[in-house]
């Protein structure tokens, strides 16, 4: 089955789609124009809704991957493997290489050789994700004017969109200057069957980004439309406006396209409900529950859900401090120890990790005798609050945040910046939210861009976004001076290598017939380490 041959082996995929694919053909083989799939959908909603929900389903998922790999792995849970992965890639997310530690491949770029796991599972989460969404978008007529059919069909597309977009950016670099490379096959709701037959070679990342573009653009029209009408989302699981706007200013801000990127941050922050948390609320650990009031857009994640019920198979048992996991006994994650010491201390986010002496002002007593139990070396985080706040919770059932609003405010900081407006925005919100002591003077376009950048590495930390912001603004991975422990991570390597760039698992190549091993991304050697600060 070539293309698809790597997301339909995928167990739990299959399962969600069975009742979907027969939408396709009706009996003797006669095709189904779009207008009769689409009036099937309106006629039985649920099938539509169903689809939706798998969309989503599939961010939060027990070891999908496990067919496919042959093998059981405690870091394959859907989307926030890729958060996991791609965070110990970069230079903040510190860690213990160890025998508890499941992102040692990624600290150390083994996770770059195209048979590895991660890159398996990397490839096929943002696959299936793609493959979700088309069967969502294919069913409904593009000029659909009903208004569910299009917030459904705004769910498929910006769900696409956003899936591509982490795909690009993963296997290709920053689009300024690339925009001829090859990035990777597109596969949508039009192309798909002849892809399953005749492979898909790589497009451009200038095709890939008008995709993105094109999609995205399309579900904001259609969650305005479908606004109007009356039908907008159920919970912060799906797409809003605020989101899909938000989703864009990211593309926009990767793109260079600074006024784009201003506009559609400043779209984002006007249409969400979500608010900033200020400063006698982000002195606390938090980030467990979609309810939070910064929070645009998170995954859901329920106590019977089997990631949870796993016990340790879920994102917060590798990332959590205070609750029951894999961290207890890896030795947690640490703050790249530079950019700690860069945080000033009337900033309340430094309490988002302990100090030199494992301590946070950010912490109850019962808080601070938690992190003292585990043992935890200096630097540890402390942001990310157990399951309803119980000390050593067992119950790992923490939702996981996709779209903070105060990023709004960092895009539109670093778009004004760069498009010469100044620093008035950063200014004001770190000293609103962060810290009352803040200044920062220069009006120089470049250095605001480096402040936004060290922000966004203090304000987005552990949340799957940095390793975007290494690619985006062509920055090294230098972990010197950073605290690693172990001699063996301690790398740096510049901006533009070819090891930064993820490979096209080995068992696509093979499937697919439009690729071959000359189409891949090169293969290069594992980094060496360098003498730390």
């Amino acid at each position: 089955m070539k293309i698809k041959y790597l997301i339909i082996t995928i167990a739990s995929l299959a399962f969600l789609f069975t009742g979907c694919n027969d939408l396709d053909t009706l009996p003797l083989g006669n095709d189904v124009t779009s207008k009769q799939k689409e009036e099937t959908y309106m006629l039985n909603p649920e099938r539509a809704e169903a689809g939706v929900n798998a969309i989503f389903a599939q961010f939060n998922q027990y070891m999908p991957n496990a067919t496919a790999l042959g093998a059981s792995r405690h870091n394959d849970f859907g989307y926030p493997s890729v958060m996991l992965f791609t965070d110990a890639n970069g230079i903040d997310v510190v860690s213990d290489d160890n025998g508890y530690n499941w992102t040692g491949n990624s600290l150390d770029f083994t996770d770059r050789v195209y048979t590895s796991n991660e890159a398996q599972i990397m490839w096929n989460n943002l696959y299936a994700l793609i493959y979700t969404a088309n069967n969502v978008i294919g069913p409904i007529d593009a000029d659909t004017d009903d208004p569910q059919s299009q917030y459904y069909l705004a769910q498929g597309l910006a769900a696409r969109a956003f899936s591509y977009f982490n795909l690009v950016q993963l296997y290709q670099f920053n689009y300024v200057g690339n925009q001829s490379k090859p990035a990777v096959p597109i596969i949508t709701d039009e192309n798909s069957d002849v892809a399953a037959l005749e492979g898909a070679p790589r497009a451009t990342v200038e095709e890939v980004y008008t995709l993105i573009l094109n999609d995205i653009s399309s579900a904001i029209g259609l969650l305005e439309s479908a606004q109007e009408g009356g039908v907008t989302r159920a919970d912060k699981r799906y797409f809003d406006l605020a989101v899909a706007y938000g989703l864009r200013a990211r593309v926009n801000l990767t793109m260079q396209k600074w006024t784009e990127a201003a506009a559609d941050a400043t779209k984002a922050i006007a249409e969400t409900s979500a608010v900033p948390t200020g400063l006698t609320e982000a002195n606390k650990p938090a980030f467990m529950d979609i309810s939070e009031k910064n929070w645009m857009w998170g995954i859901i994640i329920s106590e019977t859900d089997r990631v949870v019920t796993s016990g340790i198979v879920n994102w917060i048992s590798h990332m959590g401090s205070f609750n029951y996991g894999y961290a207890n006994f890896s030795g947690g994650k640490q703050i790249n120890k530079a950019l700690y010491n860069s945080i000033s201390d009337t900033d309340v986010r430094k309490g988002w990790w302990t100090d030199a002496d494992g301590v946070s002002a950010n912490l109850t007593k019962e808080q601070q005798e938690t992190i003292d139990s585990y043992g935890y070396d200096p630097y540890t985080q402390v942001k990310f609050a157990p399951y309803q706040n119980v000390m050593k919770n067992s119950t790992n059932a923490n939702d996981i945040p996709l779209m903070r609003v105060e990023e709004m405010y960092l895009i539109k900081a670093e778009a004004e910046a760069m498009n010469g407006g100044g620093n008035s925005t950063l200014v004001d919100f770190v000293s609103t939210y962060r810290d009352p002591d803040y200044s920062f003077s220069s009006t120089d376009a470049a250095e605001i861009q480096e402040e936004v950048f060290r922000q966004r590495r203090i304000e987005l930390w552990g949340e799957g976004l940095s390793w975007f912001d290494i690619m985006r603004l062509n920055k090294p991975v230098d972990r010197r001076g950073g605290g690693f422990p172990n001699a063996t991570m301690v790398f740096n390597i510049p901006a533009g290598d070819p090891l930064l760039l993820w490979r096209i698992p080995q068992k696509e190549i093979i499937a697919n017939p439009a690729l071959n091993e000359e189409d891949n991304n090169p293969s290069a050697p594992t980094p060496t380490p360098v003498a730390d600060i």
